[in-house]
C-alpha cells in the first residue's frame, strides 16, 4: 500500500456533473454502479447520480444494492474534507429505506461527520430525490496506516 488513497478528479466533460468531482476508475464497483459525483457547498458535501435503467429492480425502483453502494460512497465524500487522501476503509454501514427512486431521477446525498477520532469518522446522511427522502444512513470509516492497519 503506498500510504495514500487516490484523491477526487473534476469533471471536465459537459453535462449536469461538470465541475463535479469523482473517483472515476479508482473503484471499479462504484465506477460500474456509479458514476457517482460529489462537491463542496457551503452547507456541506453533496453528492448525486442520475438514475438509469440499470439502477433498477424488477419493479422498476432503484435497486436497494444501488442505494447502499451511493451511500457507501457518501460516507467517503462526506468525510474527505476531513481525512483528505488518507486511506479508509467502511467498517459499518446502516440504512433505512424510506421510500423508492425511478427511472430518471437525480439522487442526491447530503451528511455530516458526527465526529472524528485518530482512526475512526463516524458519519451520518440521508438520500433524497427532489428533497423527499428515500435512504437514511450511517457509518464508520477506520483510517488505515501507511502499512494498511
Amino acid at each position: 500500500m503506498s500510504g495514500e488513497a487516490p484523491g477526487p478528479f473534476v469533471v471536465d466533460e459537459p453535462g449536469p456533473f461538470q465541475g463535479w468531482m469523482s473517483w472515476g476508475q479508482a473503484d471499479p464497483w462504484e465506477a460500474m454502479t456509479g458514476p457517482f459525483h460529489f462537491r463542496e457547498e457551503a452547507g456541506g458535501v453533496r453528492c448525486a447520480f442520475l438514475v438509469e435503467r440499470r439502477h433498477l429492480n424488477l419493479m422498476g425502483a432503484v435497486h436497494g444494492g444501488c442505494l447502499m453502494t451511493f451511500a457507501d460512497f457518501a460516507l467517503f465524500a462526506i468525510a474527505y474534507p476531513v481525512i483528505g487522501a488518507t486511506p479508509a476503509v467502511t467498517v459499518s454501514l446502516q440504512g433505512d429505506f424510506i421510500s423508492a427512486g425511478k427511472l430518471g431521477d437525480r439522487v442526491e446525498a447530503m451528511g455530516q461527520v458526527v465526529r472524528a477520532g485518530r482512526s475512526l469518522v463516524f458519519v451520518r446522511g440521508l438520500l433524497t430525490v427532489a428533497e423527499r427522502p428515500i435512504l437514511n444512513f450511517s457509518g464508520i470509516l477506520r483510517c488505515l496506516d501507511a502499512q494498511g492497519g
